[in-house]
């Protein structure tokens, strides 16, 4: 039977360290790392995740403002904003929360973010900066993916790495940390023929398809670290992961669950990108 990795407690000893981090900030420089978050429109599940990052930011003394604006807002109006918050001295990270309406130009409203205020690792910079290890921030989800394998001293150095689904936000990123970890990495997608002849290679298999049970027992290999990223709300409320929990629990060594395992990793990963910008801004001031 497979270990779980508690996200949930992985993530509440990060927090901890955030809240000395911030402590230890203010009293040495004054500063007081701030976040600002940009929700357009009214999806709902958008609105559940903008409130729980800045719960996340008040529980380790982040200063978080919110900015709401309807769907009808256009490109140039947010990117206006955006600019606002680039130059001003007490917001240290930004974060536009996906998706976006059709009609918004994602790729110039991610742009227009100062790469010093890029916490969610979204801006061409910090995306290229993957490829060659010099990224400022790393994307909150993979780096949070990164910190759990860490925390159960869990090889990834020549191990094989499967990743399936490859999203900008999750799949490509974290092939890129985890090669620049000495893995052996695979991605696969919606295209993918015959996925279980790759998966049922994976030492380490990172699941980010956002298809309820996609992995079923007889595609995992025995003894295989299985991380679910996926988080899909059921018809009947519940949420279920990209992977059969129950059965491949069975076979593997490690697994996480859905909800509490990468998801919490995710908005703390957020929280240590935005003190990481605060501490820079401190020093360079």
């Amino acid at each position: 039977m497979a270990k779980i990795i508690d996200g949930k407690k992985i993530a509440a000893s990060i927090r901890s360290d955030c809240k000395i981090r911030v402590e230890k900030l203010k009293d040495e420089s004054g500063v007081t790392p701030g976040l600002a978050v940009i929700l357009i429109g009214e999806d709902p599940a958008s609105s559940v995740y903008v409130r729980n990052k800045i719960e996340a930011c008040k529980a380790v003394g982040i200063k978080s403002s919110s900015y709401r604006h309807d769907a009808d807002i256009t490109t140039d109006e947010l990117v206006v904003l955006i600019e606002k918050l680039n130059i001003d001295p007490e917001v240290h990270g930004i974060l536009v929360q996906l998706p976006l309406p059709p009609h918004i130009d994602m790729e110039r409203v991610l742009e227009t973010i100062s790469i010093d205020k890029d916490v969610d690792g979204f801006h061409l910079y910090n995306v290229g900066g993957l490829v060659v290890g010099k990224m400022v921030f790393s994307p909150c989800t993979p780096y949070g993916v990164v910190k759990m394998l860490e925390s159960e001293n869990i090889p990834v150095e020549g191990q094989n790495v499967v990743i399936v689904g490859a999203s900008n936000i999750v799949g490509k990123p974290m092939a890129l940390m985890l090669m620049a970890r000495d893995a052996t990495v695979s991605i696969c997608h919606a295209k993918t023929r015959d996925l279980a002849q790759f998966t049922i290679l994976a030492d380490i298999l990172v699941v980010a398809a956002g298809v309820p049970n996609l992995i079923i027992p007889q595609m995992v290999k025995t003894g295989a670290v299985v991380i679910d990223v996926g988080i899909n709300r059921l018809p009947n409320g519940s949420l279920q992961g990209d992977v059969d929990f129950e059965g491949v629990s069975k076979k593997a060594s490690y697994i996480t669950p859905v909800p509490g395992g990468v998801g919490p990793m995710t908005v703390t990963m957020l929280l240590v990108n935005t003190i990481e910008a605060a501490e820079r801004h401190a020093v360079q001031k």
